[in-house]
């Protein structure tokens, strides 16, 4: 039986195949398509990152942090200022230490002792809470900042007597410190001040 080998259409006679009917305007077309494709996500991928770069870059972002870190120092040290109990005296004045820097600091080290007996001649337990504020100045660059707060206080007698409650403002200014944002100035601002 002698073996009877056939050419299909799609070969050519010499053994090499030959291409179905639009392979290769088809494989074309594919190629270009993948082309464009690629082109795009590299066009998108630097666009990417250059925009990236932008806004790790930005000035008005660095500021927005900033102000937002002074925001939030501001409020729980305010408070902190604003916060004492007579019967746990130590643990107030501490925090009014940890909340301040500078010269305010030095006042606070300074009349530790008198400010111990005051409040617990006072019998009164006080907590501040900082109902508004806002950062009113800020020097990123210098790492000073202002702001201007309504804080709300609620007292209590240790005899048990009624709560009271007061409101006031402040305006205080801020420094950045090796331990971030603490508190250089605090000031009331009298009731009816602009």
């Amino acid at each position: 039986m002698t073996d009877v080998h056939t050419t299909p259409d799609h070969e050519v006679s010499a053994g090499q195949p030959k291409p179905p009917a639009g392979f290769l305007t088809k494989l074309g077309r594919t190629l270009r398509s993948g082309r464009v494709v690629v082109a795009g996500a590299l066009v998108f991928a630097g666009w990417s990152a250059v925009s990236y770069w932008q806004t790790r870059h930005d000035a008005t972002l660095s500021f927005a942090t900033a102000r937002d870190q002074v925001r939030r120092a501001a409020r729980e040290e305010i408070a902190a200022l604003n916060t004492i109990d007579a019967q746990h005296p130590d643990a107030g004045l501490r925090s009014w230490l940890d909340a301040s820097t500078g010269r305010l600091h030095d006042d606070f080290q300074r009349s530790n002792a008198q400010n111990r007996e005051k409040v617990q001649q006072s019998g009164t337990r006080v907590e501040g809470t900082v109902t508004d504020l806002a950062v009113t100045d800020l020097d990123d660059r210098a790492g000073n900042a202002g702001v201007i707060a309504t804080v709300a206080l609620k007292m209590t007698s240790a005899t048990g007597g009624p709560a009271g409650t007061d409101r006031k403002r402040f305006t205080a200014t801020l420094a950045r410190t090796s331990g971030g944002w603490k508190l250089k100035t605090l000031t009331a601002v009298p009731v009816g001040a602009a």
